[in-house]
């Protein structure tokens, strides 16, 4: 009776366990813009989680990109938005088409800081599924609004802060 109880526990446990990371957005562009985010994956749901300082006032947009490489002051190291699945550019969600990297705007208050909470479950963290795995990607943060029409980027402006997606 008592291996079955471990067992289940084992079970249990292993099915709730949560993949987490914390990285740190850089500036970029000679901008200021400077943060963290939070990752977190649980039940097949990631969440992300992203507070950053140091931004104009206004809408900004958020993506992922391509590689982890936040080598170049532009932050064009990394690549194009994360596309894996050869879509359009548009706004997460849309029937016409949308990059899994595309998160989309959020909002700057007069203070400089900027948060945005997104969650899928069409992304993973260092699952088998290159469809879905962030792993390897970069965050970007742009300086300006994503039209959610103009291909293949949503013309939102300089790349302002960069973090990898890494372990």
């Amino acid at each position: 009776m008592k291996k079955i109880v471990l067992l289940l526990l084992v079970v249990f446990i292993s099915g709730c366990q949560r993949s987490q990371l914390e990285i740190g957005l850089n500036p970029k562009s000679g901008s200021n813009a400077a943060g963290f985010a939070l990752l977190s994956e649980k039940n097949s749901l990631v969440k992300l989680s992203v507070t950053i300082r140091g931004l104009d006032e206004g809408t900004h947009a958020i993506h992922l990109h391509e590689k982890a490489d936040c080598s170049s002051d532009d932050g064009k190291s990394t690549g194009g938005h994360w596309n894996p699945t050869f879509e359009s550019h548009g706004a997460w969600g849309s029937k016409k088409g949308y990059h899994k990297g595309d998160i989309g705007n959020f909002e700057v208050a007069a203070d400089g800081i900027g948060r945005i909470h997104f969650e899928t479950d069409e992304w993973c963290i260092g699952c088998e599924d290159e469809t879905k795995n962030i792993l390897g990607k970069a965050i970007i943060v742009h300086q300006g609004t994503d039209d959610f029409v103009s291909q293949p980027s949503g013309a939102a402006g300089a790349r302002i802060s960069c973090a990898g997606i890494l372990k």
